[in-house]
């Protein structure tokens, strides 16, 4: 595509969502972006096949580094607060012995907020850091699980809670053929700090992988405060694609989710999420 027929796609799409909320325009613009630039298509061989599989499992032995960039509005009493959170998501395994495996799933949140319409403030947030024991092949009936120890680790910036949060994490899922299904979900308690953490979350998940690489996911990612008696609970859709950059592997993609639950005065209505995962395959 020339930079000329670029620039009329980005001028078209600009014009069609001058009008709507900054969510939208969001992925409009950043979907443009991912069909006017091209990128080397991975080619379509089993070992391709199955890293792209590889990349449905939470827990599958894959050093895998994904950045997650997410876009919330409806915050604040008034509902004009929006938020661009970057969740960087390192996954390390870590061979114990022939038939277990631990591995390392870290989030460290890069918060850009804007609450009150006032402008936005950047910080980072809490990390959560968990630890997943899983054996090292699937079972007889083709299930893969894991369990362990999740903690809440503060960063002492302005969006922190300055609380220290302990408590236990846990996965399984089943892959068959192309179709991957499962649930991920954790529920942490405050150790020390002046903040109270007592949360549950579970994340159903499920995905299908094409010959051609791309895997298409849906899940929820609901959260329990049982402090407040309150759900934040957003449905996700998502579009991924396995390619080939000078011999380094990246999945690349997108998607747009809608809250089913938030407290007031936090995100509520649409969202939107760009996706690019490295992958470093053994």
């Amino acid at each position: 595509m020339s930079i000329r027929e670029m620039t009329s796609v980005f001028r078209s799409a600009l014009g069609l969502v001058s009008g709507t909320s900054g969510a939208l325009r969001f992925v409009v613009v950043a979907l443009c972006f991912g069909l006017c630039v091209p990128v080397p298509v991975m080619a379509q061989s089993d070992d391709a096949a199955a890293l792209a599989r590889k990349l449905s499992n939470p827990i599958a032995s894959l050093i895998s580094l994904p950045f997650q960039l997410n876009y919330d509005s409806g915050y604040g009493a008034a509902g004009n607060g929006s938020r661009l959170l970057m969740n960087v998501q390192p996954v390390i395994p870590f061979k114990l012995n022939e038939n277990w495996n631990v591995i390392s799933r870290t989030i460290v949140p890069f918060d850009n907020r804007d609450f009150n319409n006032t402008g936005y403030s950047f910080a980072i947030g809490d990390i959560v850091q968990s630890f997943f024991f899983s054996p090292s092949e699937p079972s007889s009936s083709g299930v893969t699980w894991g369990v362990g120890p999740v903690f809440v680790l503060p960063s002492g910036s302005n969006f922190s809670g300055d609380t220290w949060g302990a408590g236990l994490t846990g996965v399984v899922l089943k892959q068959s053929g192309r179709s991957t299904y499962g649930m991920l979900a954790n529920h942490i308690w405050d150790v020390s700090g002046p903040a109270s953490i007592d949360a549950t979350f579970i994340q159903p998940f499920a995905s299908y992988t094409t010959p051609e690489l791309w895997t298409y996911g849906i899940n929820v990612e609901g959260t329990y405060d049982w402090n407040t008696s309150q759900w934040s609970a957003p449905l996700n859709v998502s579009a991924t694609k396995l390619i080939d950059i000078d011999g380094q592997k990246i999945s690349i993609g997108g998607g747009v989710g809608y809250w089913l639950a938030s407290p007031n005065g936090q995100a509520d209505g649409w969202r939107a999420r760009l996706i690019a995962t490295f992958l470093f395959p053994k």
